[in-house]
């Protein structure tokens, strides 16, 4: 069987696999790419030739900035809050609706030296609970827990590694090359019912020195070792909070599988289409400028602009809200802590600041909610060592 051949069956395997464990939720379409000189032109996001985009401001609904509570650990004095998930099911250690926070800095306010991983509950006033604590997370960076099983995927920014614990927070694996500095992580599962367990899981880990977007997959579909699928994005090559590249992902698991991210060099925010199906290395890679992409395989998935420059400014974070939109925080200009909102066609809807700091906080967000009228917004401000909620 040719290499061709044997892609093209790993590929059918995993669509096919998804599909029927989910009852159809996570299937999804080929989207042919346009392509001049073997490089994407395409300039609006992939959601927004699947589904009308949803021009309702969500942003400018959420009035009431609610503190959570504190995210320092109560043992060691960890803090710096970077990256949020949310508890989907609960087990071991988790309980449904409970906030997963990594904390970046140690005691002292040094960058990258955070090993410790929070829970909080919703509730204003929330005292953190320790989830974990390993120096194989040095740098935490991000955590996204498993809508399917709990597990939480953690990015170790100091320590190269990415690290997965079981929901009782043991340690289970940890992959590192061609991670070098990771920053950023999610979790690809189907989320369909108890069915998708393990039918298919991706996790995507972003990473700030190499540029590139790695995949691998936790079960018995796709790649079980880290592959980097998404190479050239733009990065800065600086250490702790100044570290600009892809440092945020998002994902679309139920309509069209797509991953988005963001670049805080090129001051871009971009999704790539089918992203389960990524597998060979390399297959979608980044022209300079951050605009346009040379995609392997581009009627399967390929790259796509959805806005570049103001008011975007470097972007540190992003999340993707239920009714499809994404709103970004900047970390650049004279308003460093400035929330963008924006449909994935690129059109912007609002903008918020959310803390009058000259110096850059906002470096964890997670939407929730599941329509316009419940949707909510997490955020973590480093500049407080807060977990707050942006509420209707």
């Amino acid at each position: 069987m040719t290499f061709f051949q044997t892609r093209a069956a790993l590929l059918a395997a995993v669509v096919v696999v998804a599909a029927s464990a989910c009852n159809g939720s996570n299937a999804v379409p080929s989207t042919p790419a346009g392509t001049l000189n073997g490089a994407s032109s395409q300039t609006a996001g992939i959601d927004a030739g699947i589904a009308p985009d949803d021009t309702t401001s969500i942003l400018k609904k959420l009035t009431k900035d609610v503190v959570i509570g504190s995210t320092v650990d109560a043992s060691n004095g960890d803090k710096g809050p970077r990256g949020i998930s949310v508890v989907a099911s609960g087990f071991g250690k988790l309980k449904k609706g409970q906030i997963v926070v990594c904390n970046f800095e140690d005691k002292g306010g040094t960058a990258g030296n955070g090993t410790t991983v929070e829970l909080l509950n919703s509730a204003p006033g929330s005292k953190p609970v320790r989830f974990v604590q390993n120096a194989k997370i040095k740098g935490c960076a991000d955590a996204a827990v498993s809508p399917a099983s709990d597990y939480v995927y953690v990015s170790g920014f100091s320590s190269h590694l990415a690290v997965q614990f079981t929901p009782t927070g043991a340690l289970k694996k940890t992959w590192g090359k061609p991670l070098a500095t990771p920053v950023a992580d999610l979790d690809g599962a189907c989320t369909g019912g108890p069915s998708c367990l393990y039918a298919s899981e991706y996790v995507y880990v972003a990473d700030a020195i190499t540029g590139g977007i790695v995949s691998f997959s936790v079960n018995n579909y796709g790649n079980k070792k880290p592959t980097e699928v998404i190479s050239g994005l733009a990065v800065n090559k600086k250490s702790g909070w100044t570290a600009l590249g892809p440092t945020a992902l998002a994902y679309n698991t139920g309509k069209s599988g797509t991953l988005y991210t963001i670049d805080g060099v090129d001051n871009t925010v971009v999704s790539f289409n089918n992203a389960s199906e990524l597998l060979v290395a390399d297959e979608i890679a980044v022209l300079q400028g951050g605009k346009t992409f040379k995609c392997k395989y581009p009627k399967t998935s390929c790259g796509s602009l959805i806005l570049a420059g103001a008011p975007i400014d470097a972007p540190v974070v992003l999340t993707r809200l239920a009714n499809g939109n994404l709103i970004v925080a900047n970390s650049g200009g004279s308003s460093p802590n400035t929330l963008v909102e924006l449909t994935t066609a690129g059109k912007v809807l609002d903008t918020k600041v959310v803390d009058t700091s000259k110096t850059a906080g906002i470096f964890g967000l997670y939407a929730i909610g599941t329509n316009d009228g419940n949707a909510a917004l997490y955020y973590t401000d480093a500049n407080d060592n807060n977990l707050h909620e942006l509420e209707q």
